[in-house]
């Protein structure tokens, strides 16, 4: 990693820090990132999150640059690990008196495969009524999909999201990260809360049916309302908007990149002033936004004209300046490179021993609260790390060994 001019801020893990979930355990059997991510907001918010893993560990271990388990490290601090053999009755076992104690679990197994353990949701809520389960699977609990297989991938692509993404003259364009993964997470932490405050409040747990699919055609809304009203579908048109303009991606004079958004009327006269050229905001083809769509190429072209002869630094000084909303474009090494990213804590460094240099760069907590902020306590466990710690005071010393010595629990 080369040498920043903006140092990232290192923060030490401390074991001790408390956050607003302080007392709730959360029993997490999810494999890969939707449920990872999902349980990390639970876990950097203070909640105990105890991974029962199988004996290979958690998929994200197997997923290693240069031999490093980055995203087991980022998705998984704050929690604890336990290692079950969950094929075996007695490890099923183990799961049934972990849930009867806690006050959430989290599955993403396929539908059918947690009632095959004998842990239906029915039993766990007869020994527990306030516990909330949450089941995460590609298609849903229920419908004709239930049963196949489901990625992230699947679901981009089934949900409207890669037929609108990309250039009208190219094929479609998959996301190159996990949307949909990240997005059922980010509205999975918040079904789990929501139905936290509701078994807190009436002591009724209850189950949440948490598909990849469904999150993910919903922050494509309004587009099925909008093809019902026109009769038209949404056309992919790379970076440019369909709703505004201009609104693009813009090459600069040093082969760098920036990206501009003139959302409002106002904004829009800022930019035609700015760029030399105040005489647009009157031009018939641009004086309103409708205006503006239907002669968006010749609009684009003016303002790339003007971008294009001028730097990245010149161009962001200059339209700052006009309070013109425009900002780079950046990659990893760019935002590991950036004051306002460093200064915000946005990304940190943490202690890695298995980082050449001693720190691992990552995320800080999201979201940020002012009474009770996020924590971070330790780093990603170790498979099995925490077996004694959560085991003995649930089994007793003697029943511990014994699953042990049977090849039950691992590590």
């Amino acid at each position: 990693m080369t040498t920043s001019s903006h140092p990232l801020h290192r923060r030490q893990y401390d074991p001790s820090a408390r956050g607003a979930l302080d007392g709730v355990r959360v029993v997490d059997l999810a494999r890969l990132v939707a449920g990872n991510l999902l349980t990390k907001v639970l876990a950097d918010h203070g909640a105990e999150v105890v991974k029962v893993e199988p004996p290979e560990g958690d998929t994200l271990r197997a997923w290693k640059v240069q031999g490093i388990e980055t995203s087991w490290k980022t998705w998984c601090r704050n929690k604890k690990s336990i290692c079950l053999d969950l094929r075996n009755p007695e490890g099923q076992e183990v799961v049934r008196r972990l849930a009867a104690e806690a006050q959430i679990l989290v599955e993403s197994f396929r539908p059918g495969v947690l009632e095959a353990m004998g842990l239906a949701p029915e039993t766990l809520l007869e020994a527990n009524p306030a516990l909330v389960i949450l089941r995460v699977s590609g298609w849903g609990q229920t419908g004709p999909y239930r049963h196949k297989p489901g990625f992230g991938t699947l679901v981009e692509g089934y949900s409207g999201f890669a037929a609108i993404n990309g250039f009208p003259d190219r094929e479609p364009v998959l996301p190159p990260m996990f949307m949909g993964d990240a997005y059922a997470g980010l509205y999975g932490s918040s079904a789990a809360l929501i139905a936290l405050r509701h078994a807190e409040a009436t002591g009724q747990g209850q189950v949440i049916d948490l598909s990849l699919f469904d999150p993910m055609l919903a922050i494509l809304e309004p587009q099925v309302s909008n093809y019902a009203v026109t009769g038209k579908l949404k056309q992919r048109t790379g970076s440019r908007s369909t709703n505004t303009a201009p609104r693009n991606a813009y090459r600069t004079r040093d082969d760098g990149w920036v990206c501009l958004s003139s959302s409002t009327q106002s904004m829009t006269e800022k930019l035609f002033r700015s760029i030399g050229r105040p005489e647009l905001i009157q031009d018939p083809r641009f004086r309103t936004n409708p205006d503006r769509l239907r002669n968006w190429e010749v609009l684009q072209d003016i303002v790339a004209g003007f971008i294009a002869e001028r730097s990245m630094e010149e161009n962001l000084a200059h339209f700052d300046a006009a309070g013109v909303t425009i900002g780079p474009i950046k990659d990893a090494a760019g935002l590991l490179d950036d004051r306002f990213v460093a200064e915000r804590e946005s990304l940190i460094e943490v202690p890695d021993a298995d980082m050449p240099g001693g720190w691992l760069p990552m995320h800080g907590e999201v979201p940020r609260l002012s009474a009770t902020p996020g924590i971070l306590a330790r780093p990603a466990p170790k498979l099995g790390e925490h077996n004694d710690e959560i085991l003995s005071p649930l089994l007793g010393d003697a029943e511990l060994a014994r699953l042990r010595q049977a090849g039950v629990v691992r590590g």
